[in-house]
């Protein structure tokens, strides 16, 4: 007997799919989707969420010189002639930034192994933007699960799909 469900799909299908529904699932917080599929995306998103929360505080705080250009009050870089050519004008400001420790920087590679990148579409092209979903279990969803030992996900019934009969559920973030 499989330690897991097939779901009638190829492997790299199969893959493909609970990736996608964990991405989803840990981005919206809720998905509805079969029953049998829910219980295989419960394994790896919990899995994801358990190892944010036990690398959660892993990290130093360091304080870097970075060069960042300088705009004018439309938001455009300001630019000088120099030597006959135009060159953006830099300057240098203190910033302070998290430096993963060793286990939480594997962390974070092994939840990139099976996340998706994930884009937030605004209402222009300016507005979209990329959403950075290790980040968002290390600093939004671990903390939430910190005095919590697993059971981190909810499966609730919501009744047979009218084409198949197929049982679906709301799997939710607890």
């Amino acid at each position: 007997m499989a330690g897991y469900r097939k779901l009638g799909r190829t492997s790299s299908q199969r893959k493909a799919l609970i990736r996608g529904q964990v991405t989803s699932l840990l981005n919206n917080g809720k998905i509805v989707t079969t029953e049998s599929r829910a219980k295989e995306i419960r394994k790896v998103a919990e899995g994801l969420i358990a190892l944010a929360v036990k690398e959660k505080d892993n990290f130093d705080e360091v304080t870097v010189t970075a060069k960042v250009a300088r705009k004018d009050k439309d938001g455009k870089r300001i630019k000088e002639v120099v030597d006959g050519k135009k060159v953006t004008v830099f300057d240098e400001v203190e910033k302070t930034i998290k430096k993963d420790q060793p286990s939480r920087l594997h962390a974070r590679r092994k939840m990139n192994k099976v996340l998706y990148s994930v884009t937030d579409k605004g209402a222009t092209k300016k507005e979209t933007k990329k959403v950075d979903l290790t980040n968002k279990l290390f600093d939004e969803i671990a903390p939430k699960y910190e005095n919590r030992n697993g059971g981190y996900t909810r499966i609730v019934k919501i009744g047979q799909r009218k084409g198949d009969a197929a049982m679906e559920v709301l799997l939710e973030l607890v």
